[in-house]
Formats: structure tokens, C-alpha cells, sequence
């Protein structure tokens, strides 16, 4: 039966009952907990989340480019740190190529000069990956959610309406992952925590939750639908086709959509993560990432690796269990967060 849930009294956790903790629910925790003490800015919690990659990139980064000149050696040692921060070969080489090109065109002679010009590089290599996402071209806007079990989809989803909430525009979640109760729970939680309408069904087919979910969003006027999907691993050739059965659905409820393709990715994974962006875009089309969990890796260069071999734009990333630690990517904030602590 097709549920529509609304914001309710918080003390009726579906979690509760059960004695389960969600993933929404842990993040209030934690919330709650980080609300003793002064909010920090998002810069401060995107140095902060970004430590370990720091630690690893720019920590081994901050020795060498303190030696006293530049010479071959350092360069190796340089292929190397960038290659353990999972920038991957060819962003490894690209930047490496740029930064011999650059020593010999502008006669860099220290190395605190070659640190600025990787920095540069960095720069530029990630741009293209900084498109912001404008939902204001359709109403219902409608972004299509997909990725494996475990990315930090659906907590990502919750973080994405209180996002677009903040921009004044109404939001609506449909529950398209149908196969996990947990799930559909936990989709729940986080729509009466943001006072948004959920769309559900206990069991069934997670396409025509979606089709339901985009009804209702045309006759309320609703700004934006995100629609969740089953987690799945890119090698399970017949779910993969389930999830593109979703697309071809939202498109015959909305005949312009879906208007983004959002691919949820652990940035733990690292150069798995390659792999991933290539198996679902060849089945659902994939139109931008976001990438969670980087406070929890010191591979977060594999940024770079996804602008040279699959440059899909990276419309937000996440370095917390808080609500608004998922925030739209900016490459110059992103960079100034790994080298900050060596200059």
C-alpha cells in the first residue's frame, strides 16, 4: 500500500520500537552532541575532514618540498605520494609532466616554488569537476539517487532536502528502495526531521514508487523529487537493468527527466571508485557524484583521478555525520584544505 509520510512528533522513532539505530538517528545524535560547543564554518570542517588525505598528500608533500633544491629524486617522491593518495597513474603523470614543463619554462629552483605550482595544477585539473546544480530549470525537478549499499545514498539523500531546503525550494523523497525495510526506515526518519513528505510502499516496485512520488510532486507544486534507489554492485548485470527499468519509468512520468543522475560514492574506496562511475553511467547515464565519507579516508585524491578518466561533475562532497556536512564541491576550497598546513 502506498504510504505518504509527513513530519511527525519526534519521540515516534520507527527506530525506536525496535531498538535499532539509524543513520539519521546517529547523526542527531552526534548533531545534538556537537551543539554544546560553537558551530564551526564549513572551511574549518572541510580541513578538518580532509586531514587524513592531508596527512597522507600534503604531510609527505610538506617534507619534501623542504629540501633544499629540485632534482630528480624529489620528483620520484612526488610520483609516489601522489599515487598512495589515489590520484591514479594518469592524473600522476599528467601533473607530474606539467610540473617538469613549468620548472623548465619558468626556472623553478625551490622546491616551495614546485609546491605552488602543484597546487595550481591541482587547481586546474579539478575544475572541470565544479558545475554547480541548478534545479530551478523544471518543476518537479527530479534527481535520480543510485549507488552501492553502504555509500551513505540514503543519509546523503536526507542531507540533499535539507540543502535545497535552505534555498526555498519544497522537497519530496520517494522510497525507490524497496528491497531494505531499513531503508525505507530510515528514509522516513529524515522526512520528518526535514518536515518533508516521503512516499513509500512496504514492499513492491521501487519504479512505481518513483511514478507515484512524481504524481504527487506535480499536483503539490513540489520543487524537487529525490528519488531513492537499491544499492547495488556494478557487476549485478540484472539489478543494474532494474535500476535503468527506474530511469526509463521517471521518464514516462516526467518526459523530461530525470533532470540529474546523482551517483553516490565512498570516497574509501578509492580507485574503485572509477570502476563504479563507469558501470552505472553506462546504465542509467550518471550526470554528477557525490562523494561522502572523506573525513574518513586519506584517499581523496582520487579526485583527480576521476577528472582524468571520467570526468563526471562532483555537485557536492561530505566530511561528517552532520546534516550540512554535505555541501556543494568548490575546487579552491577543496585544494587550499590539502596544502593549507604546509605553506
Amino acid at each position: 500500500m502506498l504510504s505518504f509520510f509527513k513530519k511527525k512528533d519526534p519521540a515516534q522513532d520507527p527506530f525506536a520500537a525496535q531498538g535499532v539505530t539509524s543513520d539519521a538517528t546517529s547523526d542527531a545524535a552526534a548533531e545534538s552532541s556537537a551543539a554544546e560547543a560553537p558551530r564551526r564554518s564549513w572551511t574549518e570542517r572541510l580541513k578538518a575532514g580532509l586531514s587524513r588525505t592531508r596527512a597522507n598528500l600534503g604531510g609527505k608533500l610538506a617534507g619534501l618540498f623542504s629540501r633544499a633544491r629540485i632534482d630528480d629524486e624529489l620528483l620520484e617522491e612526488l610520483e609516489s605520494t601522489l599515487l598512495m593518495a589515489d590520484c591514479g597513474v594518469e592524473a600522476t603523470h599528467w601533473l607530474l609532466d606539467e610540473l617538469k614543463a613549468r620548472v623548465k619554462k619558468d626556472k623553478l629552483e625551490s622546491p616551495a616554488q614546485l609546491q605552488q605550482a602543484l597546487s595550481e595544477l591541482l587547481t586546474q585539473l579539478l575544475a572541470p569537476l565544479e558545475r554547480a546544480l541548478d534545479v530551478s530549470s523544471h518543476q518537479p525537478f527530479v534527481i535520480m539517487i543510485a549507488g552501492v549499499n553502504g555509500a551513505g545514498k540514503t543519509t546523503s539523500i536526507g542531507k540533499l532536502a535539507k540543502h535545497f531546503q535552505t534555498q526555498g525550494k519544497s522537497v519530496l523523497l520517494a522510497a525507490g528502495d524497496t528491497f531494505r525495510a531499513a531503508a525505507r526506515e530510515q528514509l522516513m526518519t529524515w522526512g520528518e526531521r526535514n518536515g518533508v513528505t516521503v512516499i513509500a510502499q512496504e514492499s513492491g516496485d521501487p519504479a512505481a514508487v518513483v511514478f507515484d512520488a512524481i504524481a504527487a510532486a506535480k499536483a503539490r507544486g513540489i520543487d524537487v523529487v529525490l528519488a531513492d534507489t537499491a544499492g547495488r554492485l556494478p557487476t549485478q548485470l540484472h539489478l543494474m537493468e532494474e535500476i535503468a527499468k527506474v530511469r526509463r519509468v521517471i521518464q514516462k512520468a516526467e518526459p523530461s527527466g530525470p533532470h540529474e543522475v546523482l551517483l553516490v560514492l565512498d570516497a574509501n574506496i578509492g580507485q574503485n571508485a572509477i570502476a563504479q562511475v563507469k558501470a552505472f553511467d553506462k546504465a542509467i547515464g550518471v550526470t554528477g557524484l557525490v562523494v561522502t565519507k572523506l573525513d574518513g579516508t586519506a584517499k581523496g585524491g582520487v579526485l583527480a583521478a576521476i577528472s582524468r578518466q571520467c570526468p563526471k561533475p562532483v555537485r557536492f562532497i561530505g566530511v561528517g555525520e552532520g546534516i550540512d556536512d554535505l555541501q556543494p564541491f568548490r575546487v579552491d576550497e577543496f585544494v587550499s584544505a590539502l596544502f593549507e598546513d604546509n605553506a
